[in-house]
Formats: structure tokens, C-alpha cells, sequence
């Protein structure tokens, strides 16, 4: 993949040379330039650029990024990150003309290229019209439409589950009328939506290999399409579509998830466990493998190229996660919310666990994915130069009468939760150029664990409920959890609702902050207190909440709040730190073992208080609640497309200057 961007470059220079600069020529949609399909490197250079047009930026916070709003603010839309976005806060009214009418759909059309839905679409449907007709070898073009194919899908489900039903342009068609502005074509109903999205990954199945090679790794395959095709069926057989439980969309998910979990393994695709699975060490590597990765279904590459060359395509969550206090920007605080979810290491949860919970040592005995994805006060957070480094976040009072801890030991700046995300950041990333934004990390944005969880949820959804259990076990084994009970924590779930809901928390700790959560909630309907799904599956909805974090203060020998502007635990260079050192040259044995693990546990018992910090999300007003509406289950369309748009109709639930909408996302 990280070759791809190169290509992309190549695609430019290539075409300078042609009578009329190619992307201009684009712009129209009746023209082409033919010496792009009679070369094929410049006909690879075409689907590596189209590629581009799909990938997050350079320095794009990867996990957490999503195409359609080109930011997390999907990923704030649920309990992984707090903050206030247009879906979860309260409006006046619902209405099109507000910025929560998700504008993904596209803008006003123009004559200028626009890297949004249809203008990839465009692109994507005059290449798969011209390629054939210029005499590329057969070999050459099926591999470079099957990759069309694959992304012309992509896109169409990426509408569809946000929308319902869109307007299907599949030919290099004006989709505009005369005006060169208006939208001609209307909306297909979802279910035709479905079919064409199908039909594509028929092609792209046909088409692509299995495996690629070399320099050619990460490219699409057709266990990649496979892969997209249970996705889709599952989104289509989930309650947000499947109102009425039909078991015949249940079936057509478990056969699409089976297909693609055997396409892939017959490719040498499988869960990543070198390394072995105790300790979670193997789930923590996994994002540390590039080429040949089993894991790795679907990759969106970056490289670590200097910062302003032209192929510059580096990965920006090793810089956001890092704390300010190694130079990274401290920018991403995951929630108390989120671990407070994950289990214990026995796989249960607090209170039904063999092992006793703790809340002033919360970090203790808990899941090993827990430890892969978090990193808490005093933790080691290593990285090249620095193998035993500790990440402190402890906070305390500069006088008696503070009512809320001003002072930190992140001198530098903290973040808003006193936990990191320090999920897929490498125990080697280097910042010898000052900071981790020099990161070549790829992304997985479909990793094998997804596969075999889409198959454990249509499993259960058709019935077959021991697979759909056994699946979701091979998932903890492979985390390192421990199996006490022969289930790995899971015998207590039994019934199809039970297993619904298991299959929903283990995605919810397997793919935290991977981008899934938010589209998890909304395909089964999650948000609203009055949800008849939550109340099936006994999951407590977003709506009425509010995202926290930790106040982690310094207590004196005496059990008081410590009071100073100097650091309570930090040695000066001389003299005894005010309160505790805490770093010792060498480890004393409070808890009679003389190893830093049982000093952490010994300070938080002893000089620790952990309090509720509940200012990640708004304090303006005081009573902000988290707040989704019924009507974002399926977006209504913007202003800037509808008022160009005579011809496509607005969502049922939404408005527009025609009236009410009267488009079912339901047929």
C-alpha cells in the first residue's frame, strides 16, 4: 500500500505531458483521455489515485477517522470519546437546513472535482466504461476493475448505511442535467441499493486475487470483497433494517460471513498470534505487521516519509495518542465509560468475576486487552529510547480551598480523562524528530477479528447459537483470556438475545476506538431511552448520559489532600520528594515484594483518591446530557443538495421545501 502514493504522484507527472491535463479533462464527464487506458501504468495510476480519493490524509488520526465526516466525530457520537457534536446534542428542531443533516451525501454538483461520494463514483464508472476498449492485457484489466468494482461497493454500502436508498449512478452518464448543477437521477430504493452492492462484489470476487504480493501487498482482494459483502448482509439482516427480525436476512448474513471467513483462510488469512496469546501479547502486536499479516483484510496504508515531500502519507494516532510530556499532542482521552466496559481477566465482569474489583485499583486483574489499549496513571508506555518509560497523570490542590485539582505533574499539558488511548501506539515508535508524527503505521480497517465476529452475530441471529458462542470464544482466547469456566467467561449467556448482546460488548472491547462502535449502535438501534432493542439485550442507551473521566489526586501520609505548587511525588535533586517518591532508585517492599508493580499498587492504596472527572463533555449549560435523535437512523439530506435536487426525494422523518419527506429507507 505504501507504494500506491508513489503511483498516485506518477499518475500526475504521466499525464503532464498530454495535450490536455488530465483531471481537468475529468471534469467533464463526457471525456476522457484515452492514453490513460492504453498504458497500463497509467491505468494503474488512475485506481491508485482513486484509492487516495478513499484513504484518510497524511497525518489523519487513523483509527478513529471516518470518511463520511473526515474527522472522530462518529466516534464522540458514542461512550469511547466525550464532546459535543451535531448528533448528540439538543436542537430546536430536526430539520435539513441544520448541520445535523449529515452533508456526506454530497454537495451542490459542480464542473470542479470535489473529493466526495459521486465524484468518486464518476471516476470510478468512466474507468470501468473506457479500460476495456484500448487492448491492456485481459490479465491487467480484470485485476485493475475488480479493484473499481470493490471501491464502487464501498462507496454505495458506505451511503446506504448512513441514508437508506441513494440514487445509483453506474454509468459514466452526466448524473446532472443540462445545468451542469441539478441531480437527475433519483433515490433506488435500499434494497435495489443492496442488489447493485452485491452484484459489484460479484465482480470484484471474480476479479481480484486472493492474495497479493510484494509491493502489491494491501491491495483489495476478494476475500477483502467477501469480507465487505458480510458487512453489508449484516447491516442488512441488523433491527436499524430488519425491523421484523426476518430470519431469511439473518441466513443471508451467516452465508456471506462463511463464504469470506473461508475465501480468506484458504489465503492464509486468519487471527494474528505470533508471538503467543498469553498476556494479550499477539493482539497487541498485530498492528505492528505489515506485509503477509493474516489479520489484515482490509488496509489503508501510510508510510513514514519526511514530513512535506509530495508522497508524504504518514499516520497521525502515534502522535495524537502520545502524552504532551514525550511531545506527542495528548489529544485523545478515552473514557471512564469505556473502561469501566472491559472485563476482568476471567472474562467476567466486576462483581460476577473470581476476581475481587477494586475501584481504587481499577487497572488491576482485568482483561489483557485492557493493558493493550489503555494506559493508566504510573503505567510503562514504552517507546524507542525509552523502554521503561512511566506516564504519571496525578493531579493535586494549590490551596485548601480549591474544590477541584489545578495542579498536575503533566507539566507539558494533560489530556481530559488522566487515561490514555494507548491502543495500536508501538512500543517502538521513535520521536527523534522531535514528536511521533513520523509514523508508517497502516491501519486495518477490517481485520480478521471483525469477520469472525460478523459471522458469530448472523450465527446467532440464525439460530445457530452454539457457533455463534464458540466463534466469540475463539476471539477471547486469542486476547489471552483466561478460561476458568470452559466459556472464557461467557456461560452465562444462553439465549439468542443473551449471545446478541455478548457479541455486542466483545466488539465493543475487541474494536474500541477501531471506528466500529458508532455504526454497532445504530445498526441495532442503541441510543434512545426508550430502545426496544436495548431493553432486549440489556444494554443501557447513550441518550440522558454524560462521557467521564478521572480527578487521580496525591492524599498525604495522613489520608488529607495534599496542598502545594510543588510536585508531592517528584525527587528534587536534592533532598525527598514532599510526599512519597515515585521512583525509587530501588523498590521498597510495602507489599512485600520489591518490584514496581506492587509499589504502583501500593501508592494508588496509600496515596492515591480517584474521583469522578465529569468535564469531558459540555459544563455550558451544567445539565448537558448526551442527546441522539430517532431521525439520525437514517439521515435526512442536506439543504445544499435538496434545493439543486428537484428529482430526489428527502427521508421520512425529515422536511424539506417540498414538505415533509417521503422516502422509506426501509424498502
Amino acid at each position: 500500500m505504501k507504494k500506491i502514493y508513489t503511483a498516485i504522484i506518477c499518475l500526475l507527472v504521466f499525464t503532464a505531458g498530454c495535450k490536455d491535463d488530465f483531471l481537468e479533462e475529468k471534469r467533464d464527464l463526457s471525456g476522457y483521455n484515452e492514453e490513460v487506458f492504453k498504458d497500463p501504468l497509467l491505468a494503474q495510476a488512475y485506481v491508485d489515485y482513486l484509492y487516495g480519493l478513499f484513504l484518510p490524509a497524511n497525518n489523519a488520526q487513523s483509527l478513529s477517522w471516518n470518511l463520511a465526516t473526515n474527522n472522530d466525530n462518529f466516534a464522540k457520537t458514542t461512550d469511547e470519546f466525550a464532546g459535543e457534536t451535531d448528533l448528540n446534542k439538543v436542537w430546536a428542531s430536526i430539520s435539513y437546513t441544520n448541520a445535523h443533516a449529515l452533508p456526506y451525501f454530497g454537495a451542490r454538483l459542480t464542473s470542479s472535482i470535489v473529493n466526495n461520494p459521486y465524484t468518486r463514483l464518476k471516476q470510478i464508472n468512466i474507468f470501468l466504461a473506457e479500460i476495456d476498449k484500448y487492448g491492456i492485457a485481459e490479465d491487467v484489466r480484470n485485476k485493475l476493475k475488480g479493484q473499481m468494482y470493490f471501491w464502487r461497493a464501498w462507496q454505495y454500502f458506505d451511503l446506504v448505511r448512513l441514508y437508506g436508498g441513494v440514487p445509483l449512478a453506474l454509468t459514466p452518464q452526466n448524473p446532472v442535467a443540462s445545468d451542469g448543477i441539478s441531480l437527475e437521477i433519483p433515490r433506488s430504493s435500499t434494497s435495489e441499493c443492496i442488489r447493485q452492492i452485491n452484484a459489484d462484489i460479484d465482480q470484484a470476487i471474480a476479479l481480484l486475487p486472493g492474495k497479493w504480493t510484494g509491493a502489491d501487498w494491501g491491495r483489495m482482494t476478494s476475500g477483502a470483497a467477501a469480507a465487505l459483502r458480510g458487512r453489508v448482509m449484516l447491516t442488512w439482516a441488523s433491527p436499524l433494517f430488519n425491523r421484523n427480525d426476518d430470519p431469511a436476512r439473518w441466513e443471508a448474513a451467516y452465508q456471506a460471513n462463511l463464504a469470506a471467513k473461508t475465501l480468506l483462510e484458504a489465503n492464509g488469512g486468519g487471527l494474528f498470534k505470533t508471538g503467543g496469546t498469553a498476556n494479550g501479547t499477539a493482539w497487541g502486536n498485530m498492528w505492528f505487521t505489515d506485509a503477509n499479516n493474516p489479520e489484515a483484510v482490509i488496509v489503508y496504508g501510510f508510510n513514514n516519509l519526511a514530513i512535506g515531500g509530495n508522497t508524504t502519507r504518514n499516520n497521525g494516532w502515534e502522535q495524537a495518542a502520545r502524552s504532551k510530556e514525550i511531545n506527542g499532542a495528548g489529544s485523545l482521552s478515552p473514557t471512564r465509560e469505556m473502561v469501566d466496559a472491559f472485563p476482568m481477566k476471567d472474562g467476567k465482569m466486576p462483581g460476577s468475576s473470581t476476581y475481587a474489583y477494586d475501584a481504587k485499583k481499577f487497572y488491576k486483574n482485568r482483561d489483557p486487552r485492557f493493558y493493550k489499549t489503555f494506559t493508566y496513571n504510573g503505567a510503562i508506555w514504552p517507546y524507542a529510547g525509552n523502554a521503561n518509560y512511566k506516564q504519571w497523570t496525578y493531579k493535586w490542590y494549590r490551596n485548601a480551598t480549591e474544590a477541584i485539582p489545578s495542579q498536575t505533574t503533566e507539566t507539558k499539558g494533560a489530556n481530559a480523562s488522566a487515561v490514555y488511548l494507548s491502543k495500536a501506539t508501538d512500543p517502538n515508535a521513535s520521536n527523534a524528530n522531535g514528536n511521533f508524527s513520523q509514523n508508517g503505521m497502516d491501519y486495518m480497517e477490517m481485520r480478521f477479528a471483525e469477520v469472525v465476529l460478523n459471522l458469530a452475530e448472523a450465527a446467532i441471529g440464525s439460530n445457530r447459537l452454539t457457533e455463534g458462542l464458540n466463534l466469540i470464544k475463539t476471539i477471547r482466547e486469542r486476547a489471552g483470556v483466561e478460561n476458568l469456566d470452559g466459556a472464557y467467561g461467557l456461560g452465562a449467556a444462553t439465549s439468542r438475545d443473551q449471545l446478541f448482546a455478548a457479541v455486542l460488548n466483545e466488539r465493543k472491547i475487541e474494536f474500541a476506538y477501531e471506528g466500529k462502535r458508532f455504526f454497532d449502535l445504530r445498526r441495532w438501534m442503541l441510543f434512545e431511552e426508550d430502545s426496544p432493542t436495548a431493553a432486549r439485550l440489556g444494554i443501557k442507551p447513550l441518550n440522558g448520559t454524560r462521557r467521564t473521566g478521572y480527578f487521580i489526586t496525591v492524599k498525604t501520609t495522613a489520608g488529607a489532600k495534599y496542598v502545594g505548587t510543588t510536585d508531592p511525588m517528584l525527587k528534587p535533586a536534592s533532598g525527598n520528594a514532599p510526599v512519597i517518591d515515585r521512583d525509587p532508585a530501588s523498590y521498597p517492599t510495602p507489599n512485600g515484594s520489591a518490584n514496581y508493580a506492587a509499589y504502583l499498587d501500593y501508592l494508588y492504596d496509600n496515596y492515591f483518591t480517584i474521583t469522578v472527572k465529569d468535564d469531558l463533555d459540555k459544563t455550558n449549560p451544567a445539565d448537558w446530557k448526551f442527546k441522539w435523535y430517532p431521525e439520525y437512523y437514517f439521515f435526512g439530506l442536506n439543504e445544499n443538495i435538496l434545493s439543486a435536487s428537484p428529482n430526489v426525494e428527502q427521508t421520512k422523518g425529515w422536511n424539506s421545501l417540498r414538505g415533509p419527506g417521503t422516502f422509506d429507507p426501509l424498502k
